[in-house]
């Protein structure tokens, strides 16, 4: 069999993600592989999404049977036109559109020795145990990686043989380690001090390790990799440094990475010896339970020609009788099969799931890509999934219910391979459901895969809900596999629910554009939850998971959440009245194990993290929250007495920075990005320096400027170093969008620009740093004179057009990525750092789940009533009520002033505080609390007032959302 030798050309704008992780060598490597895959039902549709998404340079298909019904549950390349046509036929034009870089061939024969020889990668699923062997035996003897994927309803395995020595060259998915030096002994050994917050490192006896940003001891820096070995103290010998100068202060220690050779035995004898991925014996255990179960079916198919019958007992009982028989498993003490897991694998073994599917497919097309790339340790040798628990527990579905759906007029239905494992009746139920799914990105385009394979709302009343706001960009299409190069600039929930419809017709889906955030609590309110069963978010901010956890909280709706941070992933569910609530951290910066203190990213950065951050922090601040807090003060103009120190600080560095009024050209725009530039990396270091000299002492005679404080350096800006012409490149256009202003990323052009502007003015840049020196360091009061300035340019800011905050975006067309890459290297430069690797950028107790709710009366209640409902059916006691900075109810006022306001009723009193008339027929009022002046901070779920008693048959509520909050609560002793 021919196949071409693939093209060598690296689309770094498509793969930007991949090469953040893997690097560029490995993306070659993954260029030139070719793969063969044998089985297209739907975990080989799956394993082929995601190696051509990938970009492997060819992928061959294999498989000779032809379409049926039950194939359509999980195989989204096929539909109900393809019955009876050869799978790898019908499947390979719409793979083929995911990646036009990569070949994709079907092959039609048998697989040979001789055909084998043209792979790097072999992969079978849903083979036979002997096509497993005698494959796994040629591959092995001819040093092809060989992998088995499959599932058997819910239960998945996994084998990898990569070889008997297979060479990984990066064997771990971490980052190497880094430290920083606090001191280094000449002698023999020299003994390395790292600094206190670094002490409690990682470093193991024989780590190779190289050295940068040293000053006296240079001979390290750049050395060859020198093996450590950790002291008792936590020090390390670094070998002999006798002859070396005398160490000075700086610089950083970082772990050189040594590759691994693994070993792997063929399929005929890891069938019988099989080495399984687990963590404890609980979960060996079992693991060595479904190997064996998988022997019985493989046999079990063998003796019929078939697999068992759903949930039928008759099958069930041969293929228990077929494991408990069969040769034990050597190297392990034999003990009795669980009979009880091992009927309910029989029984719910015929089925073929979407989810499965796509956790197995997912698994396996990892697998391959280590065994291209040899990055990252492979799997050893077996691993098994299972999601029995998905089953339920008291009510198990019978043969009946989950045979595939027969009628005169109908053979069959694309749910086949769900019904034969949870029943027709649980097929009904899904279809019913309306689930509301937040993002469309990578995990979202999966989901609403799922979602569509699945028939979740696909009948009746059932649906989904997409939400998202963003548009289809060049670098998505590597993996949101729902869309296409001629959908970018389109909005993603358009087409992702398009894309949906087309997997399954009877899907019904809705898109919306609209962000869900406290600007749309119109949109997304009460009327639109009470439709709404579940929620899923797949988003990529913990501040968007927050509020949309907050809302599920609100609204007393499930949520499943999902994410992934380059190879690690996570996903939880989120129950009313069963679970914790979401609990995740409030930014990117503090779901890190250690962050970084202000100050230290800010003035003292000793690392490449503390680089990354600063340049992110320095995206949030100059194009993000300037801009929010300029149009809030647009909106409603305050003085600054009234505002916050952070506040302050955000409005200095807009308006009393580097360009003090708003720009009107692109030229604008990059004396702005050039003053900056002259800022942060050049005026700014020389005014550091002012207040911290080189030579800086402090009292106990030690330098100010050791250990960790790396003294910088100023840098001096030229157009021909690529990243000083890409950080003004990235910030002008970056400006130019906050500002509504057309940029350019004519790199030609801005040289020549840059060279006829005059340098930025240093008097007024020492004085901006200094200004943000002041800000950074002061006590919250700040001098009259900079407030009276600051003032004076906010007012002059405020009667321009509104800005536009910029949201950060892991993409490399919009210069988000331009910006920060080229930042964190320029700090680098600062001081002395090595570079920024691009691959960086990741008693009382009350249930948020627990509505606090106050009916309707008869009449409508008044504040008095409100309040005493709150504290006899809640315990709470409010002790002061307001609306924004108006005081509404005080415990404190005059019995005739509380007599005035308690004899209100509530709508008369949101009338009178908020000018907002409830619109008729309004059902619910939906009330924040909040509880300040408590040492431990409660906090309370909403308030729902209902305004009248709903009608059995009334419509959907509607809602009107107030920020009432209540301050100063006293709990009572009897509070549950």
């Amino acid at each position: 069999m021919d196949i071409l030798e693939p093209s060598m050309l690296l689309d770094e704008e498509l793969y930007s993600r991949q090469l953040y992780v893997l690097g560029p060598l490995a993306m070659q490597r993954i260029q030139t592989a070719k793969v063969l895959l044998s089985g297209l039902q739907g975990l080989g549709a799956e394993i082929a999404k995601n190696l051509v998404l990938m970009g492997v340079g060819s992928l061959t298909l294999h498989d000779p049977h032809p379409t049926c019904w039950s194939d359509l549950a999980a195989q989204f390349f096929l539909s109900e036109k393809d019955l009876e046509k050869n799978r790898a036929d019908a499947s390979q034009k719409c793979l083929a559109q995911l990646n036009e870089a990569v070949q994709v061939f079907v092959y039609t024969g048998d697989i040979t020795e001789d055909l084998l020889l043209n792979f790097q990668v072999v992969v079978l699923t849903a083979s036979n145990l002997e096509e497993q062997l005698k494959v796994g035996t040629l591959c092995h003897k001819h040093g092809v990686c060989f992998l088995v994927a499959d599932t058997r309803g819910l239960v998945g395995q996994l084998f990898c043989d990569f070889g008997e020595n297979f060479t990984v060259q990066d064997p771990t998915e971490a980052e190497p380690l880094t430290a920083a030096i606090q001191d280094i002994s000449q002698g023999s050994p020299g003994i390395l001090t790292l600094r206190r917050e670094d002490n409690r490192h990682s470093f193991c006896d024989g780590d190779l390790v190289t050295f940068s940003g040293i000053e006296g001891m240079v001979e390290l820096n750049g050395c060859s990799p020198r093996p450590i070995h950790v002291q008792e103290d936590g020090s390390l010998d670094i070998g002999d440094t006798t002859t070396f100068s005398r160490y000075l202060h700086g610089g950083v220690i970082t772990e050189v990475k040594r590759s691994k050779t693994v070993t792997h035995k063929p399929l005929d004898i890891a069938l019988l010896q099989p080495q399984v991925v687990a963590q404890n014996h609980q979960q060996a255990r079992r693991a060595h339970l479904l190997h064996q179960v998988f022997r019985a079916l493989h046999k079990f198919q063998n003796l019929h020609g078939r697999l068992p019958r759903p949930w039928d007992p008759v099958d069930a009982k041969i293929v228990v009788g077929l494991a408990q028989a069969l040769e034990p498993l050597k190297g392990r003490e034999e003990e009795p099969l669980d009979e009880a897991l091992l009927w309910t694998i029989a029984l719910s073994s015929a089925g073929g799931l979407s989810p499965m599917a796509a956790i197995l497919g997912a698994m396996a097309a990892q697998e391959v890509l280590k065994a291209i790339s040899r990055k990252f340790m492979p799997v050893d040798q077996w691993l098994y999934f299972d999601a029995l628990d998905c089953l339920p527990e008291d009510c198990l579905p019978n043969p009946e219910d989950c045979a595939p759906v027969r009628s005169e007029k109908r053979r069959g239905c694309r749910y086949d391979g769900q019904i034969a494992v949870f029943g027709a009746g649980f097929q009904e139920k899904l279809s019913l459901q309306h689930y509301f799914l937040v993002g469309t990105g990578a995990i979202g385009c999966e989901l609403l895969k799922d979602f569509a394979l699945m028939g979740l709302g696909a009948g009746g009343c059932g649906g989904v809900t997409v939400a998202d706001m963003d548009h289809i960009e060049r670098s998505n299409l590597s993996r949101q596999f729902l869309f296409r190069t001629q959908d970018i600039g389109r909005p993603k929930a358009e087409v992702a629910a398009a894309a949906a419809q087309k997997l399954n017709p009877d899907l019904r889906v809705t898109s919306l554009t609209q962000p869900l955030d406290p600007t749309t609590e119109h949109i997304y309110g009460e009327n639109f939850f009470s439709h709404v069963d579940g929620v899923v978010a797949a988003l990529d901010s913990f501040s968007a998971r927050h509020y949309v956890a907050t809302r599920c909280t609100q609204y007393l709706k499930p949520l499943l959440e999902a994410g992934t941070q380059g190879t690690r992933g996570s996903a939880s569910v989120f129950i009313p009245h069963v679970t914790e609530v979401y609990s995740g951290p409030a930014s990117a910066a503090a779901s890190e194990d250690a962050p970084h203190p202000v100050c230290t990213g800010w003035h003292f950065p000793s690392t490449a993290e503390h680089t990354l951050q600063w340049a992110r922090n320095e995206f949030e601040e100059l194009f993000r929250l300037s801009a929010e807090t300029i149009n809030c003060y647009q909106q409603a103009p305050t003085s600054l007495a009234d505002m916050d120190r952070p506040q302050t600080l955000t409005l200095l560095r807009l308006v009393l920075g580097v360009l003090r009024v708003h720009p009107q050209t692109w030229q604008d725009c990059v004396v702005w990005a050039l003053g900056q530039w002259q800022l942060c990396f050049h005026y700014g270091i020389i005014q550091l320096l002012r207040h911290f000299p080189p030579d800086k002492m402090l009292e106990d005679g030690t330098p100010f400027w050791s250990g960790s404080k790396h003294c910088p350096q100023p840098l001096e800006f030229d157009t021909n170093q690529d990243m000083d012409l890409l950080y003004v490149l990235a910030a002008a256009n970056l400006y130019a969008q906050m500002h509504g202003i057309p940029g350019s990323p004519d790199q030609t052009a801005l040289r020549e620009l840059l060279k006829l502007l005059p340098q930025p003015d240093p008097q007024h840049l020492a004085s901006t740093f200094a200004s943000n020196l002041e800000l950074t360091w002061a006590s919250t009061e700040f001098g009259p004179e900079l407030l009276k300035e600051l003032q004076e340019a906010l007012e002059v800011w405020g009667k321009g057009p509104p800005l536009k905050p910029l949201m950060f975006q892991k993409d490399d067309s919009n210069f988000h990525m331009d910006f920060v890459t080229a930042a964190a290297s320029l700090r680098c430069q600062n001081y002395r750092i090595p570079p920024v690797d691009c691959s960086q950028f990741n008693c009382l107790k009350w249930t948020s789940w627990d509505r606090l709710k106050v009916p309707a009366g008869q009449p409508e209640r008044t504040l008095e009533s409100l309040l005493a409902h709150l504290q006899e059916q809640y315990g709470l006691r409010v002790r002061m009520l307001l609306y924004g900075p108006a005081l509404l109810y005080s415990a404190r006022w005059s019995s005739q002033k509380q007599a005035q306001h308690l004899s209100l009723r509530v709508t008369e009193l949101v009338q009178r505080v908020t000018g907002q008339v409830p619109e008729p027929g309004l059902q619910v009022l939906v009330l924040e609390l909040s509880c300040e002046g408590e040492e431990d901070k409660t906090a309370f779920p909403p308030l729902h007032y209902e305004l009248c008693d709903k009608p059995a048959t009334a419509p959907p509520l509607g809602s009107m959302e107030i920020c009432l909050k209540t301050l100063h609560l006293e709990r009572t002793a009897d509070t549950q």
